[in-house]
């Protein structure tokens, strides 16, 4: 036998595979009920199942890709909103 260990099951490589076929596939199909919550479903190895619901927190606002690239974090999207919010004309 060899001393060498097996890696575990967990040291996957992370890399996309070329026999992944995306082509009918949809950017952001699930993007607008995501924003109302979902729900994962956990099969265990011991044959239970485990359901957890997640929702998004209060004031929680998802960024199309093409629009995170500029505001990376909350800190960039606040400092700009609130940029644009001194423009705007006060009506009294």
């Amino acid at each position: 036998m060899s001393d060498k260990k097996a890696k575990p099951q967990t040291d996957i490589d992370e890399e996309m595979q070329p026999l992944y076929d995306f082509a009918g596939g949809v950017r952001g199909k699930h993007a607008h009920a995501y924003q109302f919550g979902y729900r994962v479903i956990i099969h265990k190895q011991d044959g239970s199942k485990e359901e957890r619901e997640y929702i998004l927190p209060e004031g929680a606002i998802i960024l199309e890709p093409d629009v995170r690239v500029y505001f990376p974090d909350a800190e960039s999207v606040n400092r700009t909103l609130r940029d644009l919010i001194r423009l705007i004309p006060q009506t009294n």
